[in-house]
């Protein structure tokens, strides 16, 4: 495939979904005004898209409360998840003790154990609750994606390791790791979209002016039967939804595209 060959593909690539996109707006818009449904039913896109210019900077504030939980639970869920599975990797004593209480958290439905997080730590401090509920959503798919990719690397090639006089940190480090560095990446894929709808959902349940993440905005706006602004911020939540996939993406091929199959590109 030559250069101008892989140019094109690239630009096909982005422009179908716009195109699809698109498509599927105007004929929204049109079925809508068509039809002579309400606004408070279902509003057109451009009624929309007024509500999210006259509500822009209340929005994006919301915007912000709602990224900032997202990434402080999804950064906190990569390091204790990585740092537990390396302690697993290194015992299985310890994964047999700890394993199953992670499984517990990963099974009990967010919905239920948010009330109860919000008592212990006060509704003057939502934004904690938030973070501990986005938290234990987005910890289990980085734990068990790296304690599997931990578990995967090359048994010759650990053999070999110790048959040379490696210690266990250099058989982690220069082994282990950069092995699993695909499933970890995998896992952060995953965690970032469970981060947000962790941080969502809590939001949802706390209820309470005290949270401004975007969430509450959607039930503010259910409430005053201000369906447009509640269109408006779901679109700003599936764009920073949007946002973190490929943000996430885009750093696995950067890390992996010069020497992990799943990444390197091939001619024709």
């Amino acid at each position: 495939m030559t250069r101008d060959e892989r140019f094109f593909a690239r630009v096909l690539r982005f422009l179908v979904p716009v195109a699809v996109g698109i498509a599927f707006l105007v004929l929204w818009e049109v079925l809508v005004r068509a039809s002579g449904i309400r606004p408070f039913v279902l509003p057109a896109p451009s009624v929309i898209a007024e509500s999210l210019a006259a509500n822009f900077p209340s929005l994006m504030g919301s915007l912000w409360v709602t990224l900032r939980v997202t990434t402080s639970a999804f950064l906190l869920a990569v390091v204790g998840g990585v740092g537990l599975a390396i302690l697993f990797s290194q015992s299985r004593h310890v994964e047999m003790a700890f394993f199953p209480y992670a499984v517990v958290l990963q099974v009990t439905p967010i919905i239920s154990i948010a009330p109860l997080i919000l008592i212990w730590v006060g509704y003057d401090r939502v934004e904690l609750a938030l973070l501990i509920l986005a938290w234990v959503a987005a910890f289990f798919p980085i734990l068990s994606n790296t304690t599997l990719g931990l578990r995967s690397a090359d048994h010759n090639l650990r053999d070999l390791f110790r048959l040379y006089g490696a210690s266990r940190w250099q058989i982690l480090t220069e082994l282990q790791l950069p092995s699993a560095l695909p499933y970890i990446l995998a896992g952060m894929k995953i965690s970032g979209g469970l981060a947000l709808i962790g941080t969502v959902v809590a939001e949802f349940v706390a209820g309470s002016g005290a949270a401004t993440g975007l969430a509450w905005r959607i039930v503010e706006a259910g409430n005053r039967l201000d369906i447009p602004r509640m269109f408006a911020a779901l679109f700003l939540l599936s764009a920073l939804g949007i946002a973190i996939f490929f943000a996430l993406t885009l750093l696995e091929n950067r890390l992996l595209r010069r020497w992990h199959e799943s990444a390197i590109r091939r001619e024709g």
